[in-house]
């Protein structure tokens, strides 16, 4: 690659000044040959063709358009991807692998505000807030029977399905706390599990034994529905379902019949349907608290993935290896 490679934006112009505020863009216009004034929104546009055969690397985010084997044509000279979002699946085709070009996405940065979402939602779960504001609400005086309720953090169980980066950064984020942590998780053993500070279960005894349970695990063919109505059945009276991954790996009209008896609870980033229909009684219900896909990377946080990026474009231009480079072969057991 040369000393000052030409580069090129794909992603939502919007996106820009967010991930890219003054200081970093500076940064990254020293390191690279950009038009900062230029994101990338259609390949085929005549003005991006003319441009394409000189592009080493391509700095993309969301909002891209697809590299496809036909894109890839155009591009004869690129070497370098680099993704300021999470997952890179819907937007490159596995031929770009094959033609030696390297990878790299900003997942775990994004993981992050996934992680700290998930961690304030345990600890207000634990200490029973939403159910005490719905009383609170209702009879306008604090609770009689507040201190004897089933409430606090201290030995409470919190089941973690998917040792995924997110899942990895909540058990982390856990650590300084009294959960007993469990995770279920098909690709880690006994050992590993203990390192990262929980005990390996099957997910019948995670749902079974978890007051709290995350879900953190990939969409896959193999993860939809993975919540479906038997397993939620499994769930405790009074148990809690988060879900910040991705809404088909549960059931949703599963779900909402069980959440309409009162029985269990549900706190929902991702939907699926994304958004819910407004007719979803999963709007109304006192035991839902609904969010509309916020847990990740917002306002200022993606300037974060914009610093992870030019580490990325740095490194690729001294010629070392980017520290996080994706994998082809985990790709169909990742997110």
């Amino acid at each position: 690659m040369s000393a000052r490679p030409a580069a090129l934006f794909a992603l939502d112009d919007a996106h820009l000044p967010l991930l890219f505020p003054p200081n970093l863009l500076k940064g990254l216009r020293a390191t690279v040959d950009i038009d900062p004034g230029l994101a990338v929104r259609d390949f085929g546009d005549e003005r991006v063709r003319a441009l394409l055969p000189e592009v080493e690397m391509l700095i993309t985010g969301w909002g891209c358009p697809p590299i496809t084997p036909q894109v890839l044509d155009g591009l004869p000279r690129l070497r370098t991807v680099v993704h300021t979002g999470g997952t890179v699946k819907s937007l490159l085709d596995p031929a770009v692998f094959g033609r030696r070009v390297a990878v790299s996405s900003a997942a775990d940065a994004n993981a992050l505000p996934v992680a700290e979402y998930t961690l304030g939602m345990i600890l207000l779960l634990g200490k029973g807030i939403f159910a005490l504001r719905e009383d609170y609400r209702t009879a306008l005086a604090p609770p009689a029977d507040l201190l004897s309720r089933d409430v606090g953090n201290v030995g409470r169980r919190v089941g973690v399905i998917g040792a995924s980066r997110i899942g990895r950064r909540v058990m982390e984020l856990l650590r300084p706390f009294d959960f007993d942590v469990l995770l279920h998780d098909p690709y880690v053993d006994a050992a590993e599990a203990v390192r990262l500070g929980a005990r390996a279960t099957s997910l019948e005894e995670l749902l079974m034994t978890s007051s709290i349970t995350t879900l953190h695990a990939p969409a896959t063919p193999a993860t939809r529905h993975l919540i479906d109505t038997d397993r939620l059945r499994l769930m405790p009276d009074g148990a809690t379902l988060v879900n910040t991954a991705r809404g088909s790996l549960v059931d949703t009209e599963a779900l909402t019949r069980h959440l309409t008896t009162g029985r269990i609870n549900a706190v929902l980033d991702v939907t699926d349907p994304e958004p819910l229909p407004a007719h979803s009684p999963l709007f109304r219900l006192p035991n839902v608290f609904l969010t509309p896909h916020v847990a990740g990377s917002q306002g200022n946080e993606l300037s974060r993935l914009g610093r992870s990026a030019l580490s990325e474009v740095e490194r690729a231009v001294r010629g070392e290896p980017m520290a996080h480079r994706v994998d082809l072969a985990a790709l169909p057991r990742s997110a």
